[in-house]
């Protein structure tokens, strides 16, 4: 049982400034295996002051200083790689391969890469007459989930630091382990007091006390797009700036060229990891009407081999996260079902044999029109809506037929006409004949997806201020 009851705040393990403990369920077997403190605006302050505090110094850092920093940051992260896979399986129910080989993996990847970037980044540049420098943009308030733990609080988090912001964190509280260690191996690389803090709990209370404070500089969020519209309100009134990173309905044009079996089962694949949980997931694969039904063959073999089971003995699937998690799935299957989509496999119900455990069959619809509602929300679940189209121009328009523009995806024996596909999808992250993830190019959305970008280069801009000085060099 764990009992992580205290926050990290200005170098330091705390009591929250009034008790509110939260238990945590592993999703696989529906027990508590520990608690949390759920805290308060007057948590967040305390945060939010020591962070302000530390940035008047930290800020000042040489950029040797920090990448110093970061190597210790990456030495103590790789230490403890399988205690944080381990917390991830039991926080939120990713099989064991999948938490060591990507899970956490993506965690201590994003501080090499952001490692990589400020050992290159320039941070002045003259022009003219004038000089320009772009300065960390101050106490940066990062709002984490829980399906990527690592991959999103590492993300914003290096970045923040390798510019000379300080952060005050809070993830997920329904997957909260893995913060905790995270914020350990920040401590043990002795991160200076204040620069690093983390408060666990809800979105309505943490979140929003972050987002409105008047000393948080800027405020980044990865979460549905209901939650990023929620913190874009709070931070109006201070006028700082929100990035958000938020909910997908990526579309995947399988164009008649492509290798159908590759296609369709680099798709599957990627919709079925993770028990669907991943926001870029393409959960909408568009088909030639044609080979809608030898797609469709393909389909249910390839999502029939992921099955569920017990994510601590190497299952290729784990459960949802949550009771609230299966019950919206299970819905949204059924309104698929009741709607006319024809149901390749799976299905409502838990697979036999799973009783406990929010575990959800691997689902795969066709015949889907895109005005249906399994084609228009966010399922979040291992659920493929398998659209027609007859021509190009059609797969593109349906493609762009939706509130998101997260992800994409194209598949074609063709480079050059995927290519051009691709660059008329309007969607951020595009991925042509199932390449996989790069986390040194951009990554972020158009539309109700979000603001902003993550990963590379990029994501020091996020986190930066430009100043103009004019006269810097006179003629």
């Amino acid at each position: 049982m764990r009992e992580y009851l205290q926050f990290y705040i200005n170098g330091e393990w705390v009591d929250p400034v009034q008790a509110n403990p939260f238990a945590v369920i592993d999703p696989a077997t529906e027990e508590v295996t520990g608690h949390i403190s759920l805290g308060s605006k007057a948590d967040v302050d305390k945060a939010v002051i020591a962070a302000a505090a530390a940035f008047k110094t930290w800020s000042q850092t040489s950029k040797e200083e920090r990448l110093q920093v970061l190597d210790r940051i990456i030495a103590e992260f790789e230490k403890r790689l399988p205690e944080m896979a381990e917390a991830i399986t039991e926080e939120m129910g990713a099989p064991s391969w999948l938490s060591l080989g990507s899970q956490a993996a993506l965690g201590v990847n994003h501080f090499k890469n952001t490692r990589a970037v400020l050992e290159r980044f320039e941070f002045e540049a003259d022009r003219g007459g004038s000089h320009i420098s772009r300065e960390p943009i101050g106490v940066c308030g990062l709002i984490t989930p829980w399906n990527w733990p690592m991959n999103q609080i590492c993300a914003k988090t290096s970045p923040a630091l390798a510019v000379g912001c300080t952060v005050v964190l809070k993830p997920s509280e329904i997957a909260p382990y893995s913060a905790k260690i995270f914020t350990e191996i920040i401590h043990a690389a002795g991160v200076p007091a204040g620069v690093f803090n983390l408060v666990q709990g809800e979105g309505p209370v943490v979140g929003q006390a972050i987002a409105e404070h008047p000393l948080v500089d800027m405020v980044s969020i990865t979460g549905s797009t209901r939650a990023g519209v929620a913190v874009a309100q709070a931070a109006a009134p201070t006028v700082k700036r929100v990035h958000q990173e938020l909910g997908g309905k990526s579309p995947n044009i399988v164009l008649e060229d492509a290798d159908l079996e590759a296609a369709v089962t680099g798709g599957i694949n990627s919709v079925m990891m993770n028990s669907g949980q991943s926001c870029r997931a393409p959960t909408r694969m568009l088909v030639p009407n044609k080979l809608m039904d030898q797609v469709s063959a393909i389909a249910k073999e390839v999502a029939e081999s992921w099955a569920p089971g017990d994510p601590k003995q190497d299952s290729r699937m784990g459960p949802v996260i949550s009771d609230q998690a299966w019950e919206k799935i299970q819905r949204l299957i059924k309104s698929g079902i009741a709607d006319g989509a024809t149901l390749v496999t799976g299905g409502d119900g838990k697979p036999e044999g799973l009783e406990k455990g929010y575990f959800v069959k691997p689902t795969v619809f066709s015949h889907v029109k895109n005005d249906m509602e399994i084609a228009r929300e966010e399922i979040f679940g291992p659920v493929l809506s398998i659209i027609g189209y007859d021509t190009e121009e059609e797969a593109i328009e349906i493609a762009n037929d939706t509130d998101y523009g997260l992800g994409g995806y194209v598949q074609s024996k063709d480079l050059n006409r995927a290519r051009n596909v691709a660059s008329k999808i309007r969607a951020g992250y595009i991925s042509i004949n199932n390449a996989g993830m790069d986390i040194t190019v951009p990554f972020g959305g158009y539309k109700q997806s979000g603001n902003g970008r993550e990963y590379g280069d990029e994501a020091f801009g996020e986190f930066l201020e430009y100043k103009s000085l004019l006269g810097y060099n006179p003629s």
